[in-house]
């Protein structure tokens, strides 16, 4: 850890210990944890308070729209509402949010997930009105910066055959970038159709907690993403993973089943569904199989099974039109 990053994670235990700890009595706290310690977020928890400093280069309007979204009335019991955070002496290199404590899902405990849960409340987001003008969702730009970091990391690697671009691996991901539209890839607003509905932007289990820990409701966190856009692109990291096998189908038809349900708008609420998903399913498989790369080039090590079928995703939905592909792979 550089000296910048002990720093940051020094001064949100900090923050986070001045807020969970009472006034004036004895401090028996534990130390200060870090949750997160990644260039676009530094988590750490001190007691029942999580503080959180977001990346350098956030844009900090759109990133007040958000946290001002977070805590609208009529998100209760759908978004995490965020804290008051004291203001900042002087301006800080990183902007900084406050939250509760919430109690995340149980990563050894798969069949355990609340895939019904969470397609619940993303219907209900989905079907809010966007309370106030916010910034569009992020989810084709966040794709889009997985891409470039891919090819920086693979540039950067010594070991990797000539500057990364005749690795075949990343010309499997590089072919499924270029198949997708422009939309898809954060270079065209998306058509009017696809378009002004309230989302989450970047939807996976680890943006679920239950409030107040350990018991209490599921609700959804990290808004960093959210924004107005497409429904489906919420649903497409598990449409993604069912298709390349990463989901059971049972999990698959257990979240799908309870969007419609909830009367999600994001797909028909009868037959088939993946016209309206192939496009944000293909870009998450591409954007998971970006990073994938960009981690094994900087750890040194092949992809691990996982991975390496997302990677082969990429090589397949390349070959195929968009929009046109139907469901799980065989």
């Amino acid at each position: 850890m550089t000296t910048t990053q002990t720093s940051v994670v020094h001064d949100l235990g900090t923050l986070a210990h001045r807020l969970s700890h009472p006034a004036r009595t004895p401090c028996v706290c534990e130390p200060p944890q870090v949750l997160a310690d990644r260039p676009d977020g530094t988590v750490v928890r001190s007691g029942a308070i999580v503080a959180k400093a977001h990346a350098a280069d956030t844009d900090r309007d759109a990133l007040a729209a958000r946290i001002a979204l977070a805590a609208d009335p009529r998100l209760v019991g759908i978004l995490l509402p965020p804290l008051t955070a004291p203001a900042p002496a002087a301006p800080t290199a990183r902007p900084v949010t406050l939250w509760p404590l919430g109690a995340p899902v149980d990563p050894t405990d798969p069949g355990a997930a609340p895939w019904a849960e969470a397609a619940d409340l993303l219907a209900r987001l989905h079907r809010t009105k966007p309370p106030f003008p916010l910034p569009p969702m992020r989810g084709p730009a966040k794709a889009a910066r997985a891409v470039a970091r891919m090819r920086a990391a693979l540039r950067d690697d010594a070991t990797t055959v000539s500057t990364g671009l005749r690795d075949p691996a990343a010309l499997s991901v590089l072919a499924g970038w270029r198949a997708l539209p422009a939309w898809a890839r954060g270079e065209a607003p998306a058509p009017a159709r696809r378009a002004g509905a309230l989302c989450h932007g970047d939807l996976h289990l680890g943006q679920l907690v239950r409030h107040p820990a350990p018991d209490g409701s599921w609700l959804l966190i990290d808004m960093d993403d959210a924004g107005v856009g497409d429904p489906a692109w919420d649903l497409g990291r598990p449409a993604a993973w069912y298709a390349a096998g990463l989901l059971a189908p049972e999990d698959w038809a257990t979240f799908l089943d309870a969007y419609r349900a909830a009367g999600g708008p994001a797909v028909p609420s009868h037959g088939d569904p993946w016209p309206a998903l192939d496009v944000p399913a293909r870009a998450l498989t591409v954007q998971t199989a970006a990073v994938a790369l960009a981690k094994c080039a900087a750890e040194q090590r092949d992809p691990d099974d996982h991975e390496q079928l997302m990677i082969e995703s990429c090589a397949r939905i390349a070959t195929l039109p968009p929009e046109l592909a139907p469901g799980p792979a065989s």
